[in-house]
């Protein structure tokens, strides 16, 4: 897949480049960047040059982890980061995200989030699109919430913190929640679906397969 570019109202999402090297370096020094997301920590410049010189064209070329800067609609340099991480091949994708704490508080990051929630929808082909933070990132989540992600709850030991195993929250937001078609038909579960299969069996009886005899 080729680096391509979106345009929101405000910004510009494009792929990192290599002159953005100092600047990723610069912004990633916030302890709330190293704390909540999976940057290395401390985070030197060789971090900042494998990610804008490695990690980000490697990305683009498997079309597993498309990753975008955000900047300005006139240009200059990046304020943050979107992802999209292909979890399963059967259409479910993650999307990940940090900004430079100089940018934060003004929905810069939801407008950028919906934006490549749409395109992944569109372009990608996915069916559904997840977003992990470790519990306690409340920005994170008023982010994914904004956006339109539904909260699902929590992961037990779902992230691995530099070593250390912490507990995660999940959401889910599919082409529907945008107003998009799916890809391939859903079939949400009813309300009463429990209920339903219970009151189907005789009381005395076992359900269905269970039980030593026929």
């Amino acid at each position: 897949m080729e680096p391509i570019t979106l345009t929101t109202g405000r910004l510009r999402l494009r792929a990192f480049a290599e002159d953005d090297t100092d600047e990723i370096f610069r912004l990633c020094q916030d302890p709330g960047i190293q704390r909540w997301t999976m940057v290395p920590s401390p985070y030197g410049r060789e971090h900042a040059a494998e990610f804008t010189g490695e990690i980000v064209p490697e990305g683009w070329r498997t079309a597993t982890s498309p990753t975008f800067a955000l900047v300005a609609l006139e240009g200059g340099k990046p304020m943050g980061s979107v992802s999209v991480m292909l979890r399963t091949l059967s259409g479910t994708w993650e999307i990940g995200f940090w900004l430079g704490a100089e940018y934060r508080g003004r929905g810069l990051m939801t407008e950028a989030v919906t934006e490549v929630a749409r395109w992944s929808f569109t372009r990608l082909g996915a069916t559904r699109l997840e977003w992990r933070a470790e519990v306690g990132n409340t920005a994170s989540r008023a982010v994914a919430l904004r956006a339109g992600f539904t909260f699902e709850g929590t992961l037990r030991a779902a992230l691995d913190n530099n070593g250390t195993l912490r507990d995660a929250w999940l959401g889910s937001l599919l082409p529907s929640d945008l107003g998009l078609p799916g890809r391939t038909v859903y079939l949400p579960a009813r309300a009463d679906a429990s209920t339903a299969v219970s009151a189907g069996t005789e009381p005395g009886r076992a359900a269905a397969g269970g039980g030593d005899r026929p």
